[in-house]
């Protein structure tokens, strides 16, 4: 392990450790509050180029398991640590986390003050920030996070979704559900493969017409990074269908259905990463679940009194999720599939019980 050194474009510098991958990268930087899960994290494709700070502190210590993924590959920038364990203790692991960012190109970092550095982002906010490697001046890593920062016009969803279409199957299946994948977690689908259907994932630029070739009896729009805004197509898209099928929205996918009612979107000062509570509003039931977003919904222009808010955070009273029930939609801003983190399956059950009713 060789030294690092992380430089955040306000100009602090944390010196550590290596791990991971060698070399240099810059991103924009976030801090993820879960005390588990780092293996279902770096594989989200929601921080897909992201540079992720973990609050806990020791990681490493399960190792890497094939089968717990949610993606193909790792999708974020980098990693940072305050401590990195090296040797598990876990009889189904495979690989180490450090080997398994070796394989994927993913730099890590360890041994800094983490709390400092979470208190940092909470205060200024999510900025870019570069891992250098420990000798690289700090003029050097601004000028890598600069030129790195323009971001051209094309949303990060491009490189998270798939490029074609793909299945999931299940015996005796009762439902066909089209998941448009925005930057899917395959917890999703397993997900909803339990609850009896068959899946078919396209691509996020699917256009309505093929998706209903496909005679689904029911649409999913999959969580993915970045903001939704950048997605106008498939935003217009959801607006046309829904009404005609039953609509789930998951993070990125809810803050969609929501622009397709007129709500506006905000950018968070920190974003959400990690567990939180957030409140069932009819049933003032607190949970605690699985966020990842930067941004959030504000439904205060909205003049459909039958779009209901479903769920609020608890700490801000940011929206969680909305229902329509007239239209058949409904949508959850995190993730009621778990992984990590405990699950919070009204969202899905609510969709599957409006497909046995169509």
């Amino acid at each position: 392990m060789k030294s690092k050194r992380l430089v955040l474009e306000s100009g602090e510098v944390f010196d550590g450790i290596g791990f991971g991958a060698q070399g240099s990268v810059s991103g924009e930087i976030v801090f993820n509050t879960s005390m588990v899960g780092y293996q279902e994290i770096i594989s989200d494709p929601a921080y897909a180029g992201q540079i992720v700070v973990m609050t806990y502190p020791p990681m490493g210590q399960y190792g890497i398991t094939d089968e717990d993924s949610e993606s193909r590959f790792p999708a974020i920038a980098g990693l940072v640590v305050r401590e990195y364990c090296d040797t598990p203790s876990n009889f189904r692991y495979t690989k180490t986390l450090s080997e398994e960012m070796s394989e994927h190109g993913v730099t890590g970092l360890s041994e800094i003050d983490t709390r400092m550095l979470t208190r940092t982002i909470r205060d200024k906010g999510c900025m870019k920030a570069a891992i250098v490697d420990g000798d690289t001046s700090v003029e050097d890593a601004l000028k890598l996070i600069s030129s790195s920062a323009a971001s051209g016009p094309e949303s990060p969803v491009a490189k998270a979704s798939c490029s074609k279409r793909w299945f999931r199957r299940t015996p005796q299946h009762k439902f066909d559900v089209v998941v448009i994948d925005c930057g899917l977690k395959y917890s999703l689908i397993d997900a909803l493969i339990a609850r009896g259907c068959n899946v078919t994932v396209v691509p996020f630029n699917t256009t309505k017409e093929e998706i209903e070739r496909f005679q689904p009896d029911g649409i999913v729009i999959s969580s993915g990074p970045g903001d939704p805004r950048r997605l106008p197509e498939l935003v217009a898209a959801a607006g046309e269908l829904k009404g005609k099928y039953p609509l789930c929205g998951i993070a990125l996918g809810h803050q969609i259905l929501a622009l397709t009612y007129g709500a506006e979107i905000q950018r968070m000062k920190a974003g959400h990463h990690g567990g939180r509570p957030v409140r069932l509003v009819k049933e003032e039931r607190i949970v605690t679940v699985e966020h990842n977003h930067n941004f959030t919904v504000d439904l205060s222009c909205v003049c459909d009194k039958d779009v209901e808010i479903l769920y609020e955070d608890v700490v801000d009273h940011s929206i969680e999720g909305i229902v329509c029930n007239r239209d058949k939609v409904i949508s959850s801003q995190f993730y009621p599939e778990g992984a990590p983190g405990p699950k919070e399956e009204l969202v899905l059950d609510t969709f599957v019980d409006w497909m046995k009713n169509r």
